[in-house]
């Protein structure tokens, strides 16, 4: 039975780009994996804490010797390193803000990134190695070749190396830019570039779940 984790971001609970094309995949997913089961982290509303020193120090420290601070930190940290570790299958729909990733997905990132454990030097297997990873990146505007913003994205590279991190090799990454110009009277000669960016990721998702 295939397992999907579903890692959400987007602040916006409605009218959000990213939500709405990750419920574009999940349902395409279900309908191709009819056995499957999703498990569903959505940072927004419940926001992992940043990695703080007690919880670091805990993996160098023996369990019986943890602080109250050290076992709380351990006990969420292995809630999330579990949803990863079970997973074969790995969903990210991650907006950009501020021309980078959401600071909920960084420190999501923190703490699931346990060098030993989810993260191995080859030929060992890391946390993500053989799963299959789909993102769901949307952008406000346009960060392309030529473009005024050109080296500006943040978001892409950063996720690149995350999941090179994790091990994972089978990757598609799924872009959908100007989805600020249906919203923004200045970006407004931009929205049929948006609407063909658009239909573009809707239709890869659908593909890459039935795969």
């Amino acid at each position: 039975m295939s397992n999907l984790l579903h890692v959400d971001a987007s602040l916006a609970q409605e009218g959000s780009t990213s939500r709405a094309l990750a419920a574009t995949f999940i349902d395409a997913w279900r309908t191709a994996h009819p056995e499957g089961a999703v498990t569903y982290r959505d940072l927004a509303l419940t926001p992992p804490p940043h990695l703080d020193w007690a919880t670091l120090t805990a993996g160098f420290t023996p369990p019986e010797q943890h602080t109250p601070e050290q076992t709380e930190g351990v006990k969420l940290r292995e809630e999330l390193i579990g949803e990863l570790e079970a997973a074969d299958e790995l969903l990210l729909s991650l907006p950009m803000y501020n021309f980078s990733v959401p600071s909920t997905f960084k420190a999501w990132v923190d703490q699931v990134i346990v060098v030993g454990r989810t993260f191995r030097q080859p030929p060992e297997e890391s946390a993500l190695t053989g799963d299959r990873v789909t993102v769901i990146a949307t952008q406000g505007g346009s960060y392309g070749v030529g473009t005024p913003k050109e080296g500006w994205d943040h978001q892409l590279p950063f996720i690149a190396h995350v999941l090179e991190t994790l091990g994972a090799t089978d990757v598609e990454l799924v872009r959908v830019e100007m989805t600020l110009a249906p919203v923004n009277p200045a970006l407004a000669d931009f929205t049929e570039l948006y609407e063909r960016s658009r239909a573009a990721g809707e239709s890869a998702l659908r593909a890459r779940a039935a795969a």
